[in-house]
């Protein structure tokens, strides 16, 4: 029998036997959540030979949920998620411009996943559109549990829309056209200085270069703006000063040795600078909506977001998922790219502390691409036959096994 993760002040204390929760997914969810699944117990397999091992835990969550319950998240799938809290999830379908709030959103407001990580690192091999791809070795810190997607809006012909348009109007002298939608855009800074306290601390742990805070604070001032000053205000804290310089205090450009640069860029500069310069960024602390543009642009920089898995953690919980949507079209096909997922597990063994394994699976794919034994998405610009999802998730298998 398995057991439960414990978390204390934020660590992780993990069993020899953990229950890890595990959700297909929607479209191609299911055959590259299993791929993932299958290699992660490869790899555990492999690097402790059998003293420790994953029990997985399913549960329902997605369209086949809703169909057979009539919700995307059942209670009993919802109760095992607050039980658990630790979910190796396969993409979901989310509706655009209608049905219910986001089924991911959902899952990090209820366990409190207030930080998405996203490593973007070239993998040799991988066909990218810029010069010099080696140089993206970007980790994102993206705050998940405020900003617009808190989902706070009405319909522009709703009558809480009318109603909040007509409170503006008659209190502050507001106006706000009449066929307008209403959003919300809360940033909070208590929220801001959490996940700016785990940017830093991953920066100081990893001893990475710098820390750049995304924002359009030149615009909303008192959101965005916010966050950049109370990020800052982190960086200045006793806890931190002396890891951290700040850019306006560099002399001559120099970063002192031992020190952590701190600065930031308005977000419209710096989603082109991620192109022209990525070699300029390391860590990269933004609010949710920035995160999320900057996260994606950052995958395409190294040629294929389909590679890239994502962790969802807070201070007693984490979900991990590929950077990906669940791409409905080729579902059953045996094509789909199973390393979103699979670096996903990557990333839940290493919050874990199982790092033999996770070493292990991120030099299965490393080799796997340099080998060009791939997936019809990459194989199609390295001129190789492609493989099937199965095929590609046994042929990293047998890495794993000859490895160990």
């Amino acid at each position: 029998m398995g057991e439960k993760i414990v978390f204390e002040n934020g660590k992780w204390i993990v069993p020899n036997n953990p229950i890890i929760l595990f959700a297909e997914g929607d479209g191609i969810g299911p055959e590259i959540s299993l791929s993932a699944r299958a290699v992660v117990d490869a790899a555990v397999k492999a690097a402790y030979n059998g003293s420790r091992m994953i029990e997985w835990s399913m549960i329902l969550i997605g369209e086949k949920a809703r169909a057979e319950s009539g919700s995307g998240i059942p209670k009993e799938s919802m109760e095992k998620l607050m039980q658990h809290k630790v979910l190796l999830k396969g993409p979901l379908t989310t509706e655009v411009g209608g049905g219910g709030r986001s089924l991911n959103v959902t899952i990090r407001m209820a366990l409190d996943l207030y930080a998405n990580i996203r490593p973007v690192k070239y993998i040799k091999g991988i066909e990218s559109p810029i010069k010099n791809p080696e140089s993206v070795d970007m980790v994102i810190f993206r705050e998940n549990t405020d900003d617009i997607y808190k989902g706070i809006e009405w319909k522009s012909d709703s009558p809480e829309a009318k109603e909040i348009r007509s409170f503006l109007l008659d209190k502050f002298g507001v106006v706000v056209s009449e066929d307008s939608g209403i959003g919300i855009k809360p940033i909070s800074k208590a929220k801001t200085v959490r996940i700016a306290k785990a940017a830093l601390n991953y920066a100081i742990n990893n001893s990475r270069r710098s820390v750049t805070i995304m924002h359009k604070g030149n615009i909303m001032k008192y959101t965005e703006g916010a966050f950049r000053e109370w990020a800052y205000e982190v960086a200045r804290s006793e806890q931190y000063r002396m890891h951290t310089v700040l850019e306006s205090e560099l002399a001559d450009g120099a970063v002192p040795k031992g020190k952590i640069l701190v600065n930031d860029r308005i977000a419209d500069n710096m989603m082109q600078q991620i192109i022209t310069k990525p070699d300029m960024y390391d860590v990269i602390l933004a609010p949710n909506l920035n995160g999320d543009y900057i996260s994606d642009e950052a995958g395409a920089l190294i040629g294929n977001i389909g590679v890239l898995g994502s962790a969802n953690v807070g201070d007693a919980g984490g979900m991990f998922e590929a950077s990906h949507g669940s791409v409905p079209k080729y579902a059953g096909k045996n094509i789909a790219n199973p390393m979103g997922m699979i670096k996903a597990a990557e990333l839940l063994l290493t919050f874990m502390g199982w790092n033999e394994a996770a070493e292990l699976i991120k030099g299965a794919v490393e080799k796997a691409v340099i080998e060009k034994k791939v997936t019809s998405d990459i194989a199609r610009y390295t001129g190789s036959k492609p493989l099937g999802t199965k095929e590609f998730t046994a042929e990293l298998i047998r890495s794993i096994d000859g490895s160990a």
